[in-house]
């Protein structure tokens, strides 16, 4: 698995627009990757950034740390936070600092 702490807002930017896929007991759902967005400095080499991810309506996932995978990227441990319901699905944002 990737080390978290070492991506960079530039590492998901090359990225948007892609699916990943969580794994949620027996269902795979797929997540969309649509925004990133710098949010000022942070403890991290390059500063701290969030991402937004388009989900699917059903379910909705509550708060909490997700493994997400990408055929690039591989392996993710990312919380994730609902933060808007729209026609296309349940939106979720993760913050890095």
């Amino acid at each position: 698995m990737i080390d978290i702490q070492t991506l960079s807002g530039l590492d998901f930017k090359s990225h948007l627009d892609d699916d990943f896929s969580l794994q949620l007991g027996p269902e795979t759902l797929d997540m969309t990757l649509i925004e990133v967005k710098d949010i000022g400095q942070g403890e991290r080499a390059g500063g701290a950034f969030s991402t937004l991810w388009q989900g699917p309506q059903s379910p909705v996932l509550s708060q909490g740390t997700y493994e997400m995978r990408h055929s690039e990227l591989g392996p993710l441990a990312l919380f994730l936070v609902p933060v808007a319901q729209k026609d296309a699905g349940i939106q979720y944002e993760a913050i890095f600092t």
